[in-house]
């Protein structure tokens, strides 16, 4: 078995490194240009003279002596109306005022002008510091774009071997049901696990079903090979190329309980069950801000956002810490979203917990409540968000339980993890939707109300194959 070319002597590494370093530079220009302002300049200063001179001094008959004898005096006042106006607003003390009317014998008019010079100018550097924002975001999603593509690109060519005795064995015995291999491209994952790609075409006038395929490669090499997730149910006589992996050891089930504030229809919780790359499955729980239709529209938002993301191939974080910098960059009012998910790893048994602003998860070993808080700021807030992620190896039979702020704000103060530990222990049904409605039930029960907010309660089990 040989693995694919060095980095050093790989020429399509080479271009994406050229193109890389080349956004890296980007992004680096970005941030190195100017930074967000709290203060004027002295030219902003000078301006807003030169404006209010232009309005209030152009039509006053002392202007010519007031130039050649007290312009110094006047232009430090307006420092210091400024300076006040930035502090004070439009209440300026009476001290800057008689200041003012000792120099000016226009003193009001003067006054009316600087003041909307300085909230004209105000309202300007408002919005350069938001472009300045924005520049930032974009340099940082830039340097995040340009390393994943060196990391995938790193990854793919490590990942690639050739075996010219299996891609023959795997050639005779497709032609024996009908398949006419064109290639065959070997990968092999970090971990060992084999996936392999077949471009080829059934023979004229025929069909193969792809799964018999996969059954063909399975007992070529010696390794339980299914069809990758969506791929095609036959191969015809145009050529195409199917994918093929080992087969996961684990899988899962999951059920769901939700119910509106008010016991309102329509929940501001979103939740979504994803098919991801490598043999992972992801359970995303989504809480918008508020409860009803608009607080669902931005749940749904973040969670298709995130899916369109994952699809892409992007890293979890990455994913998240990118939705982010567009959420708080693309809008002025700020609306948030939490996110809650876990990610399967089908293969290992192994759990890794994401959280975002998300309630406490629980992962339910037996008679065991295990518990798993977060201390982050939700999605949309501020533009470096902390992402906190956990692993938990998950035992056969195993449950993890995600909630929603709701959930827990139902039960009364202090005590809602110690009754959702309660609950869960007494949770000893095996389907993960009657787990769901079962703790939903005891909750609405422990509070004795309608539902003070939105309620989601997503559970999901996970079972040896």
């Amino acid at each position: 078995m040989e693995r694919g070319n060095s980095v050093e002597n790989n020429p399509y590494i080479t271009q994406m490194d050229k193109f890389t370093n080349s956004i890296q530079r980007l992004s680096k220009v970005f941030l190195h240009m100017e930074n967000v302002r709290g203060t004027f300049t002295k030219d902003e200063v000078e301006g807003i003279f030169e404006r209010v001179s232009d309005r209030v001094c152009v039509s006053c008959e002392k202007r010519e002596e007031c130039i050649a004898e007290n312009s110094i005096a006047v232009y430090q006042l307006i420092y210091e109306i400024l300076h006040a106006a930035e502090d004070y607003g439009s209440n300026l003390n009476l001290e800057i005022r008689r200041k003012l009317q000792k120099k000016c014998i226009m003193a009001p008019r003067f006054l009316r002008e600087s003041l909307e010079a300085f909230n004209d100018a105000k309202q300007s550097m408002a919005w350069n510091n938001r472009i300045v924002q924005s520049r930032e975001g974009c340099a940082i999603q830039l340097n995040t774009f340009a390393k994943m593509i060196q990391h995938v690109t790193r990854e793919l060519d490590a990942s690639i071997f050739s075996d010219e005795l299996m891609e023959k064995k795997i050639k005779t015995r497709l032609r024996r049901i009908g398949i006419r291999v064109l290639s065959t491209v070997l990968f092999m994952t970090p971990k060992g696990r084999y996936e392999i790609h077949i471009t080829g075409r059934a023979g004229k006038g025929q069909c193969v079903s792809t799964k018999e395929i996969a059954d063909v490669l399975s007992a070529t090499i010696s390794r339980g090979m299914v069809l990758d997730q969506d791929e095609r149910q036959v191969m015809n006589e145009e050529y195409s190329t199917i994918i093929c992996m080992e087969g996961p050891r684990y899988q899962t089930l999951q059920g769901v309980a939700k119910i509106g504030k008010g016991c309102n229809k329509i929940s501001g919780d979103s939740f979504l069950m994803k098919e991801l790359p490598g043999g992972k499955q992801g359970a995303i729980l989504s809480d918008g801000m508020g409860s009803g239709e608009a607080a669902f529209k931005e749940s749904a938002m973040v969670l298709e956002m995130l899916e369109e993301l994952l699809d892409a191939g992007f890293p979890k974080i990455t994913a998240i810490q990118m939705m982010n910098t567009a959420l708080v960059m693309g809008r002025e009012e700020v609306r948030f979203s939490t996110i809650d998910m876990s990610v399967f790893d089908l293969y290992e048994g192994a759990c890794e917990i994401v959280k975002v602003g998300a309630s406490t998860t629980f992962i339910k070993h037996g008679e065991r409540i295990e518990k798993i808080n977060s201390t982050s700021l939700p999605i949309g807030v501020i533009q470096n968000l902390e992402v906190e992620s956990r692993t938990r190896q998950m035992e056969d039979g195993d449950y993890i339980i995600m909630v929603t702020d709701g959930v827990l704000d139902a039960l009364p103060v202090g005590q809602q993890e110690v009754l959702m530990d309660a609950i869960l222990k007494r949770a000893d049904m095996v389907n993960p939707k009657e787990m769901a409605h079962f703790v939903m039930e005891q909750v609405l029960k422990a509070s004795g109300e309608v539902p003070i907010d939105d309620m989601t309660i997503l559970v999901v089990g996970i079972w040896h194959l």
